[in-house]
């Protein structure tokens, strides 16, 4: 696996100036209690030093819940606690102290990387109290929405569904409306195809119709030319930000825009095409292989908010990366839990201004502990 390599002098700056240490303790579950003291904990590790700012926290990992069963989405409820879904089918509901109850069950019918997938709460959760998760079954992907324990409504489906490239993740913009970001599912042909709502990002209203200002007309496609979107994320400015698979070569995030082609399968990474807008970042698919996706717009970590984070797979690690003030220029790239807690699916802020991050070691991919899969709380040290 490669790995970021940094500069001498940039070494020296980070010794002399990094305070963030990695502390690790495992912390009740909801079906199990456990506690562990390694004797050498993890470090956090970065490819360039952190910028200095007179209100720097020291912050540590924690291990929150362990023993979960391939977790995949979640998402926080306005009361603190958080609703995670499980690939194979659960959603369990998920408090600060890490207790664990199960909430509801999915009829998922996904192979490979199909299942129970993404998950969020309607904008005005407080008033209807609707949950919305994508999911697979044998002739599809699709999206429901339910009040708990309550029967889902298919809102949307049609996206198509194979072993791979299932896509999967949910999130509602700024301007309320609801984004899904899909994969080609192993149909290369689907991302350029207009008609198909595969290897695309999709804007629809939160009852499954249309807006009327998506940018091609009747169509849900917001954005096409992706082989498999994992990450949705938007800045305090209200951009949108992808997280996308590469296929051999180059992972990408990408800088989303209303009906703009993003390259494949005619480009992996950056061209020289006029058709097809570059990725922002690129990474290796082995350092990478990205998955969920935050911008840290408040809270706890005064030193890295407006930062965006990326959990990775394949790269065993959670890229930090400051843009520019244009939002088209990385001004600082870091990889924080490098190889500590295997793959990682997702990383989200919680109400307190931590992040949140799923493990997906349990996934046939990975190479699972005891302990694993986990919730890893990332946040200020007491």
């Amino acid at each position: 696996m490669r790995k970021p390599i940094a500069s001498p002098g940039s070494m020296v700056l980070l010794l002399s100036t990094l305070l963030i240490t990695v502390l690790v303790s495992a912390c009740s579950s909801g079906r199990e209690s456990a506690a562990t003291n390694p004797t050498q904990p993890p470090q956090l590790t970065a490819t360039s030093a952190p910028t200095q700012t007179p209100d720097r926290k020291e912050v540590k990992a924690t291990v929150l819940v362990k023993g979960l069963n391939i977790p995949w989405g979640l998402v926080f409820l306005p009361d603190g606690k958080a609703l995670l879904t499980e690939r194979e089918g659960r959603i369990l509901k998920v408090d600060a102290s890490g207790k664990v109850e199960e909430v509801q069950r999915i009829a998922q019918e996904g192979a490979g990387e199909g299942g129970l997938l993404g998950i969020t709460i309607s904008p005005d959760y407080q008033k209807d109290h609707l949950i919305y998760v994508y999911y697979s079954t044998a002739e599809d992907n699709r999206v429901v929405r339910f009040q708990e324990g309550k029967t889902p409504q298919v809102i949307f489906k049609g996206i198509p569904v194979g072993a791979i490239h299932n896509g999967g993740r949910i999130a509602f913009g700024p301007d309320g409306m609801l984004y899904i970001g899909t994969g080609d599912a192993g149909d290369r042909s689907n991302a350029q195809n207009k008609e198909s709502l595969g290897g695309k990002i999709l804007r629809i209203k939160p009852d499954g119709s249309i807006p009327s200002d998506n940018p091609f007309p009747s169509s849900p496609v917001y954005s096409y030319g992706h082989r498999n979107v994992q990450g949705l994320a938007w800045d305090e400015k209200g951009q949108l930000y992808a997280t996308e698979f590469g296929q051999d070569t180059y992972d990408e995030i990408n800088k989303i825009e209303p009906g703009k082609n993003y390259g494949w399968p005619e480009v992996e990474g950056k061209g020289n095409d006029s058709r097809f807008v570059n990725p922002l970042v690129t990474f290796s698919t082995a350092e990478a292989s990205p998955s969920g996706a935050t911008f840290l717009k408040h809270g706890a970590i005064p030193q890295w908010e407006g930062s965006f984070f990326m959990a990775s797979l394949r790269g065993e690690r959670l890229w930090r990366i400051q843009f520019g003030p244009d939002g088209n220029t990385v001004v600082q790239k870091e990889a924080l839990l490098q190889g500590q807690y295997g793959r990682l699916r997702l990383v989200t802020q919680a109400p307190d201004g931590s992040l949140w991050i799923l493990t997906s070691n349990q996934d046939g991919r990975g190479n699972p502990t005891s302990d694993d899969d986990r919730i890893i709380r990332l946040g200020p040290a007491a």
